[in-house]
């Protein structure tokens, strides 16, 4: 029976294991082993790996420190804790991993689990530069295993009809399509991991990149040229706040607003010369049912699709790709181009000029 052993690596000292049963940040120290069978029926929760890696943030440095990492371990009773990276990715019976480390941990990782013949989940952004991810596609290409981008939005069953509506032609041309992403940290934050430039910090490769992604993904299109301004924080340094414009060859216009200063919004609307789409929690619908605003012919219909979790949704895409020898659902070379999206957007904010792409 075919078995595979995921991973999620959170600290330098640590690895969440999960079972096809967690339920709590405690399940999350068992091993997840999936087959052909188990696979529709797996319940790990993503989200719940993202809730303790939340309390990694403040004291990332630290937990380098492997007497705090067994402490950390044997808080959320994890049972195995590896005194490095290296020892992990050894482990011959872990087959893929999923890497949410701070976003300068992404290239490097995720290249030395490819190189070591895992599988590699990556979390956004894929990576912090044009070249670095050339290198991981290059790293999956050689080594012969399976990467991808883990945008969980992606998996949601509300995109569905924003697609089926898409590919119909029922909102005619599309002219103009907006997309929000952002929420407000504490002002008294001022050590968290996304703060930190070093690190990969900043409002656009936080959330921006779903913003940016959902544009290129739902239009099905590629931006010609882009502009992008941003606040940068008078502490952090990073654009706590960026609002970019990207310009397609069809003559569609996209424009979105990401940052961590600001009030929750979480949405995408699509205008086209015959109606309109509102995805109301297009990113983070959590523990909420998806809701859709159709407008058309002068009539407003709300489509309601029932809440999943879009992370089990994801890591179930992925597992079955490894078991079925087949890529996944979203390649790499998608992550590549999101990637120069992104850097031409900080680029065009940091010169002050619109950048054009190839």
């Amino acid at each position: 029976m075919t078995k595979i052993h995921f991973t999620l690596c959170v600290g330098l000292l640590t690895n969440f294991l999960h079972t096809s049963h967690a339920q709590s940040i405690a399940d999350l120290a068992e091993q997840l082993i999936l087959d052909e069978q188990k696979l529709s029926s797996m319940k790990a929760t993503l989200q719940e790996m993202h809730d303790g890696y939340t309390k990694l943030q403040k004291g990332y440095t630290d937990i380098r420190d492997i007497a705090k990492g067994k402490a950390f371990a044997a808080d959320l009773a994890i049972p195995r804790v590896f005194e490095s990276y290296e020892a992990l990715l050894a482990d011959p019976e872990i087959d893929a991993i999923y890497n949410p480390l701070p976003n300068d941990g992404h290239m490097p990782w995720t290249i030395a689990a490819l190189k070591a013949g895992k599988h590699v989940l990556v979390e956004k952004p894929f990576a912090l530069t044009v070249a670095d991810a050339e290198a991981m596609i290059h790293a999956a290409q050689t080594a012969d295993r399976w990467l991808m981008e883990a945008f969980m939005y992606r998996f949601h069953p509300q995109h569905v009809p924003v697609q089926s509506i898409l590919q119909n032609g029922a909102l005619g041309k599309l002219s103009i399509i907006r997309s929000a992403f952002t929420y407000s940290m504490s002002a008294a934050d001022t050590t968290n991991v996304r703060l930190q430039p070093d690190l990969g910090g900043g409002g656009l490769w936080d959330v921006g990149c779903y913003c940016v992604n959902s544009i290129r993904w739902l239009s099905g299109q590629e931006p010609d040229w882009v502009s992008g301004s941003g606040t940068l924080g008078t502490i952090s340094g990073v654009d706590e706040s960026f609002v970019g414009l990207l310009h397609f060859a069809s003559g569609l216009l996209a424009h979105f607003e990401c940052g961590m200063r600001a009030y929750n919004q979480n949405d995408y609307v699509i205008t086209g010369s015959s109606g309109q789409l509102h995805t109301l929690r297009a990113f983070r619908p959590d523990a909420n049912p998806g809701l859709i605003e159709y407008a058309r012919d002068d009539k407003t219909e709300t489509i309601t699709v029932p809440a999943v979790d879009q992370y089990v949704l994801m890591v179930e895409e992925f597992a079955d790709a490894i078991l079925n020898k087949r890529s996944p659902r979203f390649p790499p070379s998608e992550a590549l181009q999101n990637t120069r999206v992104l850097v031409a957007l900080l680029e065009s904010a940091r010169i002050g000029q619109t950048m054009r792409l190839e």
